[in-house]
This record gives structure tokens, sequence and C-alpha cells, in this order.
């Protein structure tokens, strides 16, 4: 049989293809690192309105529903629209300048562009009312947002965060009941009670198995 190619022109297909194979990892180191650039950590996100969760969650007391609607029932919680805020603020502060974005929003028709804080990979599955049904409150994901004046992110959602809880989920999950409070009750024997029937359902290998999160 003959031969494909020269033994330098083979040598150079080799090198050639490491080089590719080089870049490669390069690209996904760059990537990456570009991310935890765009994901810091303790860092306030820019809003078209300034959203004092501190003022309206920690002071008046509103309930996370109110604003996101969906936490409950869909696999994102939804975020509130211009209609919804000017609801509240129809005669409270209505002719801000701060709430001009609302405004515009509400005569053209176009949503609010809020800021996205949490970034998660398009080949990442997450269903956010699953995870209130199981007792995982708002604030083990989001921290205190009734401190945030300005909402900020806690934690990176890594793939390594989400496994400890699934291995553990008693370090995560309360009474069902308890999801939307500020702060989360302490706690006690319930929880076991909650981490049994958890365990019930799925069992841990369901929990951490690759399709769980990545369909």
């Amino acid at each position: 049989m003959p031969q494909t190619f020269e033994p330098a022109a083979e040598l150079v297909v080799k090198l050639v293809l490491v080089a590719i194979l080089g870049l490669g990892v390069v690209a996904i180191v760059v990537v990456m690192g570009d991310r935890d650039a765009r994901d810091p950590i303790g860092v306030y996100a820019a809003q078209p309105v300034p959203f004092s969760h501190k003022h309206h969650v920690g002071d008046i007391g509103l309930d996370c529903r109110f604003c996101h609607p969906t936490s409950e029932t869909a696999a994102t919680p939804g975020m509130p629209s211009a209609a919804l805020c000017l609801g509240c603020h129809s005669q409270l502060f209505s002719d801000q300048a701060v709430f001009r974005p609302l405004r515009e929003s509400l005569a053209s028709g176009r949503p609010v562009l809020w800021t996205r804080l949490n970034h998660l990979p398009d080949y990442v599955y997450f269903d956010h009312h699953v995870h209130v049904a199981r007792g995982v409150a708002c604030m083990e994901c989001h921290g205190r947002v009734d401190q945030m004046a300005l909402m900020q992110r806690p934690q990176r959602m890594t793939m390594r965060w989400c496994i400890a809880c699934h291995e553990h989920p008693e370090d995560r999950i309360g009474q069902p009941t308890d999801v939307f409070r500020m702060p989360a009750p302490v706690r006690d024997a319930r929880n076991a009670q909650n981490v049994a029937a958890l365990a019930r359902l799925e069992p841990l290998q369901r929990r951490v198995d690759c399709s769980s999160c990545h369909r």
C-alpha cells in the first residue's frame, strides 16, 4: 500500500493538529475567564430602574411572588412588567424621572429590558419551580435580597456548586412554606423530614445524573 504522506509532510500535519487542539484549549480557558469577569461576585447590576429589594422586600415586606409571578409554576420565575410597577406607582412618585423607562415601555408595548444577573449556559436546564416546591429558599441561591439596596450576585452558579447542593440537600432545603421568607427560619427536625421525602422521590443517582441538568 503506497504511503499517503512523506515523513516530513506527516510531521507537519501532526504539528498542525496539535496546534489546533492547543488553540481550542486556550479558547475555552479565555471564554471561561471572560465569563468569570462578566459574573463578578458582590457587584451591583445596572438596571433600567434602580429597584431596591431592601426597600420593597425588607422594609415594606413585599412577597417575592408579587414581582416574580411564575416562580412556583414555571422553569423561570418571571420578571415584573411596566404595568405591574406603575400599578403600584400610579400615585406614589408617579412623575419621577426614574420611572421614565417604565412609562416608555407601557406606551410602546415593549418589555422592560431588565439586566439578567445569573447566566447559565444554553446546555444547562434549570427548573425554578421544582426547587421552590422542594423547599429551597430564595436566599439559598439569591442571598439576602431583603438587605440589598441594588441586586447583586452572592455566588457563581457553577456546576460544582449545583452538584454540592444535589449531593447534600439537607444543607439547603427547608419547609416549602418558608421558601419566600427573609430570612428563612433556622432548620430544625422538620428539615430532616423534608430531606427524607426528597430522597424517596429522587435518589442520589438521579439528582447527580448528567441528564438531570443537561438535556
